[in-house]
């Protein structure tokens, strides 16, 4: 089967995820609008048949429930026959999204858009009341334990301490300041008056991040996740390293990524801007969780028979300092490869928006550049994770 190809690949910025950030306002249907109405502007598709269109969305309920994308793609201005589907692989949902995206323009010979929308502001991380977050018993049952007892876990068997973890965080704010400043995010449409992102906190440095207060260690002690997580990793404590500033910060955004196949772009009369040379989606220990990232990047690596070397960018979701520390040691990656210009401890965590981004800021860095290839990797609850290769079209 022939590569799926990227012909374009647009974002919102993100607003601060709670009642006082800049697109607390907008409902979901409209935010993810936004970057479908972009791809439809650039590339005429409002007469063009689409083979489908997938959108990640971790929280479905309220007004992000009811297939939030097929909603947002009549917002948009789509003709009734572009089919929509919402799709949830927490945080992987948007690098699923366009994956399953690219499998369908494959089996069809056709366009697909793949993305994902997530208002952490008007719909709150767990308010859809599931069994990972409100069903105590099944927790029990299962030995999961909230994803910031993990992230600690993950810190602890790796010797990273609290000073690592903030060093890394405050890079992380280093770089995607600078990045906001020198215009590179090109890949970001606007919403109303939002140009750029709002949550990268200039002046961020180890020593300000040093006086936070670790976040889950009363949690880790009163419910009894320490002890489980010790139980299950065989580990002696739990060190508590994460807090609001080392952590992904919760945030509003939407993502949409147009595929299709070389002959179909051919006969549209589109250009494409890179091909996906490999997708992989893995699931790992589900207490852990959050170290699928390096599964993921390997298996895909593994698929388009590269290695780390082949590799100019990497762009991982920063599902906690730690974690992103645990990518790097693990790939072997240096610090000028990863992240380059922040990640989502800066620039936020739209969950179902997320792993669409980070393919739009990647390719928009590999053209800065000049750069060849990417690796995208995100990593989610309940060990899943998700990887996509991607290669600029000369």
């Amino acid at each position: 089967m022939t590569h799926a190809v990227i012909i374009d690949a647009v974002r919102t910025p993100r607003g601060r995820g709670n009642a006082k950030g800049a697109l607390h306002g907008v409902k979901p249907v409209d935010l993810l609008a936004a970057p479908l109405r972009a791809l439809a502007d650039r590339h005429g598709l409002g007469d063009r048949h689409l083979a489908d269109a997938i959108f990640g969305c971790v929280t479905q309920t309220g007004d992000q429930g009811a297939n939030v994308g097929k909603l947002a793609l009549i917002a948009a201005g789509y003709p009734d026959s572009a089919p929509g589907l919402t799709v949830n692989r927490y945080c992987a949902s948007g690098l699923t999204a366009v994956g399953l995206a690219a499998l369908r323009a494959q089996a069809t010979d056709g366009l697909a858009i793949g993305g994902g929308v997530e208002s952490m502001s008007r719909v709150p991380m767990a308010s859809d009341k599931g069994a990972l977050t409100h069903d105590f018993a099944f927790q029990k049952s299962a030995g999961l334990v909230a994803i910031g007892i993990s992230a600690d876990a993950v810190a602890t068997a790796e010797g990273f301490s609290r000073a690592d973890c903030d060093a890394f965080a405050a890079e992380s704010q280093a770089r995607a300041v600078a990045a906001r400043a020198e215009g590179r995010f090109v890949s970001l449409v606007p919403v109303g008056d939002l140009t750029a992102d709002e949550t990268p906190r200039a002046g961020t440095t180890a020593e300000s991040l040093a006086a936070l207060a670790p976040a889950f260690a009363e949690m880790g002690a009163a419910y009894g996740m320490d002890a489980a997580i010790m139980a299950h990793t065989g580990l002696a404590h739990v060190d508590h390293v994460h807090h609001a500033g080392n952590s992904p910060a919760m945030a509003d955004g939407a993502s949409a990524v147009l595929v299709a196949t070389e002959a179909a772009a051919r006969r549209a009369g589109l250009t494409p801007r890179a091909r996906i040379l490999a997708v992989a989606e893995q699931a790992v220990d589900r207490v852990l969780a959050l170290t699928g990232s390096v599964d993921a990047a390997n298996a895909a690596l593994a698929r388009a028979g590269l290695g780390v070397r082949d590799i100019d960018l990497f762009e991982v979701n920063e599902s906690f300092a730690a974690l992103a520390l645990h990518f790097a040691r693990h790939m072997g990656v240096e610090p000028d490869r990863l992240n380059v210009n922040g990640g989502a401890i800066a620039l936020g965590h739209a969950m179902g928006s997320t792993g669409g981004a980070l393919i739009g800021t990647a390719l928009d860095e590999l053209e800065r550049r000049d750069g060849k290839r990417a690796l995208i990797a995100a990593c989610g609850a309940a060990g899943l994770a998700a990887a996509v290769i991607i290669e600029r079209v000369a």
